[in-house]
């Protein structure tokens, strides 16, 4: 039986399921670990942002690899699609919570039977998206009465997904960033006026 003090996490494993990390082996972490929660990709801070990024992609690659999902379920460039974002972010928080040690030892036959409804719904976002192995291309949006015309939806051939989801990634960061420097900036003007 392999225990605690045995275990390395396989290569293709998210770094995040090691059992003791640094800051643990070295006692700077509370005894009382932080609860996984829902993220909210629309609120996270530039720098949670890329944590959140990178922590689902890892998480991402492994369950592709674990579970043999076909590109039809979980194409490459699932980061461009906020809905495909959405539904993989949802389902990695319950894959965490269903395997905490703290929760009981049927949460994760839970998991399972929700990864199947999430299976499916994937499969509908990546069909109506149209994105696929080697090529995106934007999901394509109804125009209601009244907006402008949708930009033509073209495909973008991309050679390196993994070139790409960083490129994507400091982009997102960058223009969250420059988001929050320009609020605190509008904070700096509005305090400098009731002075």
């Amino acid at each position: 039986m392999l225990t605690m003090d045995e275990y390395t996490p396989e290569p293709d494993e998210p770094d995040y399921l090691d059992h003791e990390s640094d800051a643990e082996a070295d006692g700077s972490v509370d005894d009382v670990a932080e609860p996984p929660h829902p993220v909210n990709w629309n609120l996270l801070s530039a720098d949670d942002l890329e944590a959140e990024w990178l922590a689902l992609n890892d998480w991402v690659v492994w369950l592709r690899r674990t579970y043999g999902l076909p590109a039809s379920v979980l194409p490459p460039f699932w980061h461009r699609h906020p809905e495909l974002v959405w539904e993989l972010s949802a389902l990695h928080i319950h894959w965490l919570c269903a395997y905490d040690p703290e929760q009981n030892g049927s949460a994760p036959a839970g998991w399972h039977r929700d990864f199947a409804d999430t299976r499916n719904r994937l499969r509908e976002w990546v069909a109506a998206s149209g994105t696929r192995l080697d090529r995106d291309r934007t999901t394509r949006q109804t125009v209601w009465p009244g907006e402008d015309p949708a930009p033509p939806v073209e495909d973008m051939l991309i050679a390196d997904r993994g070139e790409d989801f960083v490129q994507f990634v400091f982009e997102q960061v960058e223009a969250r960033r420059e988001a929050e420097e320009a609020f605190f900036r509008t904070l700096d003007e509005q305090t400098g006026e009731l002075t």
